[in-house]
């Protein structure tokens, strides 16, 4: 019964994430908000959505370890296999200076974040300093969106390639109850969905006899990044690498600042050692390993695809062999 209460969670917050974007989107334009902030904060927050609910979830029902391993594990995903299976088909290229900005601001998380860890739990505090600066970084990102017009072909037209591409576009403008209620309904069944998700997986987790941690490093981490991956393959069939690669940058930078940092608001996070030993270290490699990609000194071809979904396989092959250390 647990295994359909995690896929049915899956399912529910891959609908419900849709449905909140498609509904906040809609509102925002109706109420005539620039394009250039949906890009930034509903769109690219919204495909996270999921595992900010999930972090949420877990730390209400005790299981810290499921949000922590939630977020290095969708991290991870975003690079290997988010960014590698739509090279698979896909093959595209990025040189953005903007995407590169954004980079240097996901890495620096990235290493705070690790930084952070390393001195102890993570508490109030800390959370409240991964929160600040999520807020300073969109402040900017903002600010510099406005005064270089340039990034508007990745940043402000987002939402509306995926929908085109997702669906048949429709003349009518969708009614602002209708918006309202996606909303809402979306909410909803993020809630609904998360806490089936974590409820089953913490049952799974103590039948199988492996960790909270394991689990929200596999399970729970690739079934929340699948809107990311929907995004990123639209993106890349459409020729829009830079959308790809802003998404997963954006997706990786939120997952740290805003669900390590709210979660942290909820129960303090405490860090297992393995994580120090292979799950943090594989987080900064495949986060460096961006860095020649969004230069454009490495074309994302099928080469690459193969490349990143083989090391995704292989680290969850190595996660099944080493689960019984955390157990």
């Amino acid at each position: 019964m647990e295994y359909f209460s995690v896929i049915g969670g899956l399912i529910l917050l891959v609908i419900a994430g849709d449905k909140l974007v498609d509904g906040s989107v809609a509102i925002a334009e109706r109420l005539n908000i620039s394009k250039l902030v949906i890009g930034i904060t509903v769109v690219s927050f919204g495909t996270s959505a999921p595992e900010l609910v999930v972090g949420i979830d877990a730390a209400l029902s005790g299981a810290v370890e499921i949000a922590l391993g939630n977020v290095v594990g969708s991290n991870i995903a975003n690079v290997l296999l988010v960014l590698g299976i739509p090279a698979l088909f896909y093959p595209f290229a990025c040189d953005d200076d903007e995407i590169q900005h954004s980079l240097f601001y996901m890495m620096l998380a990235t290493f705070l974040f690790i930084l952070l860890a390393y001195f102890g739990p993570i508490y109030i505090w800390q959370g409240m300093v991964m929160i600040t600066l999520l807020v300073i970084f969109l402040f900017y990102a903002v600010r510099r969106a406005r005064s270089n017009i340039k990034i508007l072909q990745h940043d402000i037209d987002f939402a509306e390639r995926a929908l085109e591409d997702t669906e048949q576009q429709s003349d009518k403008v969708t009614s602002l109850t209708r918006s309202i209620t996606g909303i809402f309904l979306g909410l909803a069944g993020l809630v609904f969905g998360a806490h089936l998700l974590v409820d089953g997986a913490v049952i799974i987790a103590r039948t199988v006899g492996i960790s909270e941690a394991v689990i929200g490093l596999s399970i729970v981490a690739i079934g929340t990044s699948l809107p990311e991956l929907v995004t990123s393959l639209i993106a890349a069939r459409n020729n829009h690498g830079d959308v790809a690669m802003g998404n997963i940058i954006g997706s990786n930078l939120f997952n740290i600042l805003a669900i390590m940092g709210i979660t942290s608001l909820v129960a303090p996070i405490t860090i297992p050692e393995q994580f120090f030993r292979v799950d943090f270290p594989i987080l900064v490699v495949t986060s460096l390993m961006l860095i020649p990609l969004a230069m454009g000194k490495i074309k994302i071809n099928r080469l690459t695809g193969i490349v990143f979904s083989t090391m995704y396989i292989l680290y969850l092959v190595f996660l099944g062999t080493q689960s019984h250390i955390f157990a």
